[in-house]
């Protein structure tokens, strides 16, 4: 694969090259090959499916992991973000920043216990920087005290974002930096990579991250290509592409059925001179030996028309069958909702004056809520600020510490992991489980709706990938005889890639059914319809 063109103009400052580097699975599987690429002092957003290698990319970007074949070439210092942190137990927070020895350094001077060794190692513009750095990542005054085992998953993410900023690397490599984060956490690291010096090389899923990307390079099953600018241009040009793709197979078509058409015509014409020959032999009007002349020459005349007849409808079988590969390579995936068919004005759900308990001392609410038919309304705030436990309240999983809860109509709750499925269970397994009523054609045929025909219907849940995992359980809630007149969705699109949230958006929006919905993704909640929110901020008083 050559090396694009702005790769070449960065190659001389390239904090990071890959050239003709492949990856491959544990099992062996390629993920990609010949790959080249360079990355230098800018923001590069990095997209594809869940599974073609995007993590793995990372790892060799940041040194973590050797090529399978080819050189990766490190210049700069590099910091790590992993999707996954496990904090280590009984870790504070200055431990986990790294700044727990340098902070102690300077405790032992100020009290006059430090030794000579400790001079010479105090950093005393330490404190500072932690406060700006915090600041930066929406922790300003954050006590380093705290375990961060103890932490909420954005509070950590935060946390090593922190550190890795504190270590002033040359190239940040972050892998997903935006999940589990709230709306505020979004906009601190969207807004610290807008305003960052160095290299960024980041996995996202978030669309208002990407579009503050200089370029997005995609990874696909046909290799990776780089597209210059943010997320938008780059929607656009793939839209473009998607509707070339479907020029070329429209022409292909027409192609097909043009050289069928006429290889149908030259068989006609055949047909026709050999019964005007056969009607000419009749009459005995020539010599034989001529008329066996006449029919050599009409056979062979024959035989070169079907061969070019042959030829030129195979070429285009061939052209057809490259444009129709193209097209379902670029055409999103197409999710068909079943309808639920819930009348305008039919009540669906009432709140009032409903109070959750999240802990001996806290609640959420009192809130009053009264949706009616296919409404649409999502739950915001900061994390920790009560969102699930609004969901599990309204789903019914949990009752009121104070209010009043109506539930007239039959919903469904699905959080972030689909959890209504085993992972050790294959699909047609879950279906069935979860409607009994179900012979197996029918779990066959609402599987297929949703995309998973025939042998994929026999997948393990936990083989899937995250947007697999989530169409499988609307396919399982939306394909029952009785579906949920109200959907309930807590973070969607958390595990989900770009491909799969659009699909996902698709669907839900042909969905005539109610939805409420917790996610910090503006896209998502403007592509699904959402006309209402419900804000679990807290209110400072005093």
């Amino acid at each position: 694969m050559s090396l694009p063109n702005l790769d070449r103009r960065l190659c001389g400052s390239a904090l990071a090259t890959l050239s003709g580097v492949g990856a491959r699975t544990p099992d062996g599987s390629p993920l990609f090959d010949e790959l080249t690429l360079a990355f230098g002092r800018e923001r590069t957003g990095i997209v594809g499916r869940n599974g073609s290698g995007k993590t793995t990319l990372l790892r060799l970007i940041a040194g973590l992991d050797r090529p399978s074949e080819g050189d990766v070439t490190i210049t700069g210092r590099t910091g790590w973000l992993a999707q996954h942190g496990d904090p280590v137990p009984d870790e504070n927070a200055a431990q986990t920043l790294g700044v727990a020895e340098g902070l102690a350094v300077q405790a032992r001077i100020l009290s006059g216990q430090g030794a000579a060794a400790d001079l010479d190692a105090a950093d005393w513009s330490l404190e500072s920087r932690i406060e700006t750095t915090l600041s930066e990542v929406g922790l300003a005054g954050f006590d380093l005290s705290r375990l961060t085992a103890g932490l909420s998953g954005g509070e950590q993410t935060r946390l090593r974002l922190a550190a890795l900023l504190l270590g002033a690397p040359d190239l940040l490599v972050l892998d997903e930096p935006t999940n589990h984060l709230d709306a505020g956490g979004r906009a601190a690291v969207a807004d610290l990579l807008a305003g960052w010096k160095g290299g960024a090389v980041v996995v996202s899923h978030d669309r208002a991250l990407l579009r503050r990307m200089d370029r997005i390079v995609e990874l696909s099953e046909l290799g990776v290509e780089v597209f210059g600018g943010g997320y938008d241009l780059y929607e656009r040009q793939k839209a473009e592409a998607r509707a070339a793709a479907d020029r070329q197979f429209e022409a292909a078509e027409r192609g097909l059925n043009t050289a069928r058409r006429d290889a149908q015509r030259a068989l006609e014409r055949k047909a026709h001179r050999d019964k005007a020959g056969r009607s000419f032999a009749a009459r005995g009007s020539e010599p034989r030996i001529l008329l066996g002349a006449r029919a050599q020459r009409a056979e062979l005349t024959g035989a070169r028309d079907r061969h070019v007849a042959e030829r030129r409808t195979a070429e285009a079988e061939a052209v057809l069958s490259a444009a129709q590969k193209q097209v379902e390579r670029v055409r999103p995936l197409d999710i068909r909702m079943p309808s639920i068919g819930l009348p305008e004005g039919r009540l669906v759900l009432m709140l009032d004056q409903a109070a959750a308990a999240t802990s001996a001392r806290s609640q959420v609410g009192p809130i009053s809520l009264t949706l009616r038919g296919p409404e649409r309304v999502a739950v915001t705030g900061p994390n920790g600020s009560g969102k699930t436990t609004l969901l599990s309240l309204i789903a019914g999983k949990i009752e009121p510490c104070r209010g009043h809860v109506e539930r007239p109509v039959p919903s469904v709750l699905l959080d972030q992991d689909a959890a209504i499925l085993n992972p050790d269970e294959t699909l047609l397994e879950g279906f069935r489980r979860l409607n009994p009523e179900a012979d197996p054609n029918a779990a066959q045929a609402a599987l297929a709706r949703f995309q998973f025909r025939n042998t994929a219907a026999r997948r393990r849940v936990g083989t899937l990938s995250g947007g697999e995992r989530l169409r499988a359980a609307l396919a399982c809630v939306l394909g029952s005889v009785r579906g949920p007149q109200l959907l309930l969705l807590d973070e969607p699109t958390n595990h989900l890639d770009l491909a799969s949230i659009t699909a996902i958006e698709t669907a839900l929006s042909d969905y005539d059914g109610a939805l409420v919905v917790v996610s910090h993704d503006p896209d998502f909640l403007a592509a699904v319809g959402v006309t209402r929110q419900i804000d679990l901020t807290p209110v400072c008083s005093g």
